[in-house]
């Protein structure tokens, strides 16, 4: 079957909030000239593969074989590809948390270079919350680093994910095109799917955080960039902090490692620094500022 969704409806009692969720997730697909379905057979599980391995340049190593992907949809996780032409362009895959805690979280995401910048990540996003909407599912958490900037304005405001937990060195070295060999730090973020926020978000709506606006309102820089490119650590006890990164943490790890590398500690100190006082980052200005804000 290949539509713009293709959602099972695995729960008789689903109220509107899914079906919302679904036209979300159509309206997106179209936006983008995809359809987005879930994915069994081998063939386009191999194609899953492939794609993956491209995108993080680990034909060796894949980050996700054939046989993890087939287990995974057996034992009824989230698989997902979109597809343009019959081509695969991106590729998701999610696996349920602990039975407790009511949350699908979203290992890999994908887009083939050829297809980025057409907003087939935001549609593949929408279908994932629809897919799990209609499982009585209502949160879905993922990690991301948080050096990159696009990154952040994505999910931070684009899908208007909130950040719960900085993870240092995560995964460990990582080996590939995108990571490099240097520390894998994450930000965790939880997408609590029925939030209004996020309804709003998946509809279109942007609460992006202005930095200058926030700067004019009495906020202090915790990390800033100075005039050669490098951190420059500031103050950690502002009722509301701003934290740059570079604009663009892929290019400076070719370009200069080194100073990749100050960033990364830089952006490590002041997060984990303000969450110790109480700070919680609620926002993002996609020219390359968190916003922190400490509560009272």
């Amino acid at each position: 079957m290949n539509t713009v969704t293709d959602i099972s409806v695995a729960s008789a009692a689903a109220g509107p909030e899914p079906d919302r969720a679904e036209r979300a997730a159509g309206a997106a697909a179209r936006a983008a000239g995809v359809s987005v379905r879930e994915l069994t057979d081998l063939a386009d599980l191999d194609r899953v593969v492939e794609l993956l391995a491209a995108i993080w340049g680990r034909v060796a190593n894949p980050p996700m074989t054939i046989e993890l992907l087939r287990a995974l949809g057996k034992a009824g996780n989230y698989v997902a590809g979109a597809f343009e032409d019959g081509r695969l362009a991106g590729a998701c895959v999610g696996f349920f948390h602990a039975p407790a805690e009511d949350a699908l979280h979203s290992h890999i995401a994908g887009v083939s270079a050829r297809a980025a910048g057409r907003s087939i990540g935001f549609a593949l996003k929408l279908h994932q919350r629809a897919w799990a909407l209609r499982r009585d599912v209502s949160e879905i958490a993922w990690t991301f680093d948080p050096l990159v900037a696009r990154n952040a304005y994505f999910n931070l405001v684009k899908l208007a994910a909130r950040p719960a937990e900085y993870l240092p060195n995560f995964y460990g070295p990582m080996l590939d095109a995108i990571n490099g060999a240097e520390d894998s730090d994450r930000l965790l973020v939880r997408w609590r799917l029925c939030d209004p926020a996020v309804t709003a978000a998946c509809a279109g709506a942007r609460t992006g955080t202005v930095a200058a606006d926030e700067f004019a309102a009495g906020a202090v820089a915790a990390l800033s960039m100075g005039a050669d490119g490098e951190p420059v650590p500031g103050r950690l006890d502002g009722a509301t902090s701003l934290v740059a990164v570079p604009r663009n943490i892929e290019t400076l790890r070719t370009a200069d490692p080194a100073l990749a590398r100050r960033w990364r500690v830089a952006v490590r100190d002041a997060l984990t620094g303000l969450a110790a006082r109480g700070g919680r980052i609620d926002g993002f200005d996609r020219t390359g500022w968190y916003l922190v804000r400490r509560d009272a």
